[in-house]
């Protein structure tokens, strides 16, 4: 079984020579994804490791699995993984069905919500970018537990903080999450 430590090199391996939508080397956000999953573990922090690589590089599930990383993380990855055809909100509601998966998306998505992030995007691309990704917080804060929410937006992205507490005191979800 493969430790963090080799996780974080397989993960920067793969994503050479990738840049994200800002030109900044795309293995700076794999690595905000994951150090926002930190409290939760190593399971989790792999997770947020690899959560592009089957999308966006030539690894696949096998690859990973075969490569000795381990199979709940290789699911977790599966679950947030784009698949041809499903619509982004199709995605975020298969998502909510893994608790871990809900984690690492609310951690992906505060990093690729970064008001430092968005500022260097187009107005049009930042606005349609912006909504998007509130969308999908709408659905998936809720599926999770607001203490673990908050843990991961304070480490990612604590400008969602004010948005945090808007939703979860106007939702009917209790504080604790979803029963």
């Amino acid at each position: 079984m493969k430790s963090v430590s080799e996780v974080d090199l397989l993960a920067e391996s793969a994503h050479a020579g990738q840049i994200d939508k800002i030109n900044v080397p795309y293995i700076e956000h794999v690595r905000a994804v994951a150090a926002g999953l930190a409290p939760f573990g190593d399971e989790l922090v792999m997770a947020g490791l690899l959560h592009d690589i089957v999308e966006d590089t030539d690894w696949t599930a096998e690859k990973l699995l075969a490569s000795g990383i381990p199979a709940r993380v290789v699911e977790i990855v599966e679950a947030v993984t784009n698949q041809a055809g499903m619509a982004y909100e199709e995605k975020i509601r298969r998502i909510t069905a893994d608790p871990s998966a809900v984690l690492v998306k609310i951690s992906d998505n505060a990093h690729n919500s970064r008001p430092d992030r968005a500022a260097q995007l187009p107005t049009e691309k930042r606005e349609r970018l912006a909504a998007k990704y509130r969308t999908a917080r709408a659905a998936l804060w809720p599926a999770a537990d607001r203490s673990d929410v908050e843990a991961i937006v304070r480490i990612v992205n604590p400008a969602l903080l004010a948005e945090l507490d808007e939703v979860f005191a106007s939702s009917s979800v209790p504080a604790g999450g979803p029963a």
